[in-house]
């Protein structure tokens, strides 16, 4: 097996700081993540970290985005650490979302639990990955993708020297978080919209800066269209979870519109 084209092009289009689109999923639920994939979405990504799925729903998530033949699979780990990191990429994962990522030290070690040797320790086990990320360690090391959080004080303190990290991809940033660092007293709190916004164009120079991509989850498609504007190169959008909320209050709102 070699690394399949689909997703050599999404890790050229990363690479080459191409506008990219992917969803969000928190769900166990792989016909739903099956159906958003074939949409036409570049990517959905798994939530391993506050998600509410564990590592069967990685599995299946990502097995069920590979049948859509459209879109590619990323997972954002639950913490930087070389188990997390080597499951994920094992099970089939593109690319992997290393959270509170705070120094280039923290970036080089979550660089290194996803290569294989020379360049890390990732160990080898390709259990299902080798279907879409070819075996040879030299073509993995040359197909994963590896992006820091940006969501901390010391993470945005440090960004551009985490950027500069070798063999990084790319930087993504956790605006929940991200709000929280900058002094909110919690998401999108309007009294620190000046220095949020700050924030993020200080990230989006230093990914910039440095060549590489700069991500950025958003609330919506048009808050995705904004931040695409900003600079960040690529987005995703929301969660298949609120998605269910949204649309089932709205249809409950509408059949009650008479009442």
């Amino acid at each position: 097996m070699t690394t399949s084209p689909q997703v050599l092009e999404f890790v050229r289009k990363i690479r080459a700081r191409e506008r990219v689109v992917g969803y969000w999923s928190v769900l166990d639920a792989p016909a739903a993540t099956e159906r958003v994939a074939r949409l036409g979405y570049d990517y959905v990504a798994l939530d391993a970290q506050h998600g509410l799925l564990g590592y069967s729903g990685v599995l299946n998530g990502l097995m069920a985005i590979d049948a859509s033949q459209r879109a590619v699979g990323l997972v954002r780990v639950d913490s930087n650490n070389p188990t997390s990191i080597g499951r994920a990429l094992d099970a089939g994962a593109a690319g992997i979302i290393v959270p509170l990522i705070d120094t280039a030290a923290d970036a080089a070690a979550a660089v290194t639990a996803a290569k294989y040797p020379p360049l890390g320790r990732r160990s080898y086990g390709p259990m299902r990955s080798a279907l879409r990320v070819g075996p040879v360690p030299a073509e993995a090391n040359a197909s994963t993708l590896v992006f820091a959080m940006i969501e901390t004080p010391d993470g945005l303190a440090n960004v551009k020297e985490i950027c500069a990290t070798p063999g990084l991809d790319g930087i993504y940033v956790g605006p929940s978080d991200l709000a929280l660092a900058v002094g909110g007293a919690f998401p999108g709190d309007p009294a620190i919209e000046a220095e949020f916004n700050e924030a993020l164009t200080t990230v989006a120079d230093a990914a910039a800066a440095a060549g590489i991509a700069a991500g950025i989850h958003t609330a919506a498609g048009t808050i995705a269209a904004q931040r695409l504007g900003q600079g960040y190169t690529f987005v995703t959008i929301a969660s298949d979870l609120t998605h269910l909320e949204l649309a089932a209050k709205a249809h409950l709102d509408a059949a009650t519109a008479q009442d």
